[in-house]
């Protein structure tokens, strides 16, 4: 109550004063009879005080205006204008032919001035925060004249502030941030109000902060209005985002004065400072021992109460798997730790694993003691499933000798039923990879043999796929690749063509050819060849043959009297004899042509009729001759055949038989007057009368008609009744 009796009583007193700051200037000016008197050099000041009636003190001062600077209460409101202040000059003593004239800013419009009294009233209501001051000029001219009594002095009218502006908070509302856990004292934001009132008049914008929402959690500072945590151990986990309501007052914060609020959303921003906890300390899985590599098993999962980075964990196993049989990662999206195999599992061998995993932070925070880590225990049970049998190699190489015996065991395979009741296994061959059933399997023990002979230099490999079944038609395959062995079952041969050309001009002991030969078997020491001439051509006089050493020969000239027109042809038989178990041979007949050739061994023609040619003619003339003849008779031939279809008559006649040719023809005659239709023209040129040919556009039993002139040639001779009952008549020519 004391304290609220003082701001009462300061607040009267505020009001007190800005009363009498108001009515003193217009109390005290109204005694005065002169006032000081202005120029624009300067001067003296004469100030006369009435002390009491009928008494007057004079005194002489510096000269300086007392009403230069006037004041106005902003917001003013009342039915007639509010006094501002009154001028007087000297020359003022009762006469009345002086007049007060206001120049200036709102002069006017917003103040007026009584011409006579000198009093300035404001019409308006002023606010100090559109305009805090008025610069205007005084001066006093004579009523009459208007002439200026005196220079023109310039004062200032300001407008006094009160508190009519309430604190503002321009940037509001606030949105902070401030981790988790912080200790009491921690700025968290800081907000700043503004007041439109005069800083420097009074209390009207001194501010004071204060918190109306948000407390116990953070507090303000009253001056900087910093917001600060207030409370220890403030956890996200519990509570992520606060409201805080602070309070801005004008006045110092005294009563009367205006206030103005904002919000700030305080959020807890999360730290490391929760482990990963599993949810179960005991997860059980059964898993089939045929799950495939890489497939998941199982998920294990680890809670933490954190976000973002904080929460993400990374599992591993440390316990319970000393084969490396297991594994385990995370799974970025969930968080959880996803368990499967890296090795396969077998029932047979092992029914049950106890596995211990560790979850753990990646990211923990230094300032946090303790370990950021949780285990668990994982039991998983193998579940007995149907295998197929298991060969005993995932492929097998065997070999077998060309040309070998059918049914000759080439190798075997084997599989077992990995299964505890170990089930009979059968074999098959798959006959999509043995189309021409080459090979053949004993169902029973797996013996590979052979169905048909092979040929190495057909097919080197042969590879087929085996199956395995067991009861319960689990299957198994296998690649079986047999490789055929080679034998020396060929006989080498040359490997260019048997021809070979000889020169005429050569010099005894030319190379006419070099022979090599193939074989297409393949020993493993390689082909070593012996060359030798038949037991008959020994003693051949012609040519012979040189050994290269390395697998081939030359055939060498003995003499050079080889002449086209005394032979054209040899024929020189050679053996080829390889190096294989038993070793093979053939007979190659190599044929050797005499050639015609030029100085420098070209050979130019190897035919025995080049050789009578005139010297100097080629054979591309020769064959050019040869054509432009065989044209000259095909243009011969043409001409006589023209001719003589030109001259053989269109009908051949004979003079002896023409009165021996009869006509007939099948239709029924019209008697006597038939034969006057006929002509022995038409019948002698059927193809025209007189050279004219027939008219289409006339009918064919009026093409003929004997003209003027013409006698009637046919006579009937006889007419007949064939066994259909046509008439048929004969006619002969005269």
């Amino acid at each position: 109550m004391p304290k609220r009796s003082e701001e009462m009583l300061m607040d009267l007193w505020m009001s007190l004063l800005l009363v009498w700051i108001t009515c003193v200037p217009c109390v005290s000016m109204s005694p005065i009879i002169g006032q000081s008197k202005s120029t624009h050099t300067g001067g003296s000041t004469a100030v006369a005080s009435g002390l009491g009636e009928g008494q007057r003190l004079l005194s002489r001062a510096k000269r300086g205006w007392v009403w230069n600077q006037m004041f106005v209460l902003e917001e003013f409101t009342g039915p007639d204008p509010i006094l501002v202040g009154r001028l007087h000059t000297d020359l003022d003593v009762g006469n009345k032919n002086i007049k007060y004239v206001l120049a200036g800013e709102g002069a006017g419009t917003i103040f007026a001035i009584n011409e006579l009294t000198g009093d300035i009233h404001a019409m308006k209501r002023l606010d100090r925060e559109e305009k805090a001051e008025y610069t205007l000029t005084a001066q006093v001219i004579n009523a009459d004249t208007d002439e200026p009594l005196e220079p023109p002095s310039e004062f200032i009218i300001k407008v006094q502030d009160i508190n009519d502006n309430p604190p503002q908070f321009t940037e509001g509302p606030y949105q902070a941030s401030v981790p988790e856990m912080s200790a009491v004292g921690t700025p968290v934001a800081r907000v700043t109000a503004t007041d439109a009132d005069d800083p420097v008049y009074g209390n009207s914008a001194k501010l004071v902060y204060s918190i109306l929402e948000g407390q116990p959690y953070f507090s303000v500072d009253p001056n900087s209005a910093t917001i600060k945590i207030a409370l220890h151990g403030m956890d996200r986990e519990m509570r992520e985002e606060y409201l805080v309501v602070i309070q801005a007052k004008d006045m110092g914060g005294h009563m009367g004065g205006l206030s103005g609020t904002t919000t700030v959303t305080v959020t807890l921003t999360d730290i490391n400072d929760n482990p990963p906890k599993f949810s179960k300390s005991l997860y059980e899985f059964v898993i089939p021992e045929d799950l495939p590599l890489g497939k998941m098993g199982g998920k294990v999962k680890a809670n933490d109460r954190d976000i973002g980075e904080n929460a993400r964990s990374t599992y591993r196993i440390i316990e319970g798997d000393d084969q490396g049989i297991f594994e385990i990662f995370t799974d970025t999206q969930t968080q959880e730790g996803i368990l499967r195999l890296r090795k396969p599992l077998d029932y047979e061998s092992k029914r049950s694993f106890t596995l211990k995993v560790e979850a753990s932070n990646i990211h923990s925070e230094p300032s946090n003691s303790g370990p950021f880590k949780d285990t668990a225990t994982v039991k998983i049970v193998v579940e007995d499933s149907d295998e197929p049998p298991v060969f005993s190699k995932p492929m097998y190489l065997l070999e077998v000798n060309e040309n070998a015996p059918i049914n000759t065991v080439i190798g075997t395979v084997t599989a077992r039923d990995p299964d505890s009741t170990g089930s009979q296994v059968r074999y098959f061959i798959d006959r999509h990879t043995d189309l021409e059933r080459q090979f053949n399997i004993n169902v029973d023990d797996g013996k590979i043999t052979l169905a048909k002979p092979l040929d190495r230099e057909t097919d080197m490999w042969h590879n087929i796929t085996v199956t395995a079944t067991e009861v319960r038609n689990q299957i198994s395959r296998a690649i079986v690749a047999i490789r055929v062995m080679d034998i020396n079952d060929n006989a080498p041969e040359f490997a260019t063509e048997n021809e070979a050309f000889l020169c005429e001009n050569g010099k005894p002991g030319q190379v006419i050819q070099t022979i090599s030969a193939m074989d297409k078997d393949d020993p493993i020491q390689g082909h070593y060849f012996n060359y030798r001439l038949v037991p008959e051509m020994l003693n051949n006089p012609n040519f012979t043959i040189k050994n290269n050493q390395n697998n081939s020969i030359s055939i060498l000239a003995k003499h050079d009297t080889f002449r086209r027109q005394k032979q054209e042809m040899y024929f020189l038989p050679i053996i080829v004899t390889d190096n294989g178990n038993p070793p093979m041979s053939s007979t190659n007949t190599l044929t050797i042509r005499v050639c015609g050739c030029s100085k420098d061994g070209i050979v130019q023609s190897c035919n025995v009729e080049a050789y009578v040619l005139p010297i100097g003619l080629s054979m591309g003339a020769l064959i050019a001759i040869l054509a432009c003849i065989i044209l000259l008779l095909v243009i011969v031939v043409l001409f006589v055949t023209l001719r003589r279809h030109k001259n053989e008559p269109l009908i051949i006649k004979d003079d002896e038989d023409v009165r021996e040719n009869i006509i007939r023809y099948d239709d029924e005659g019209g008697g006597e007057e038939d034969t006057e239709a006929f002509d022995i023209a038409t019948l002698q040129n059927p193809d025209g009368i007189n050279g004219y040919l027939p008219r289409k556009d006339i009918k064919p039993d009026l093409q003929f008609m004997p003209r003027a002139g013409q006698n009637r040639c046919l006579k009937r001779k006889k007419k007949t009744v064939n066994n259909k009952g046509d008439h048929l008549f004969e006619f002969f020519l005269e």
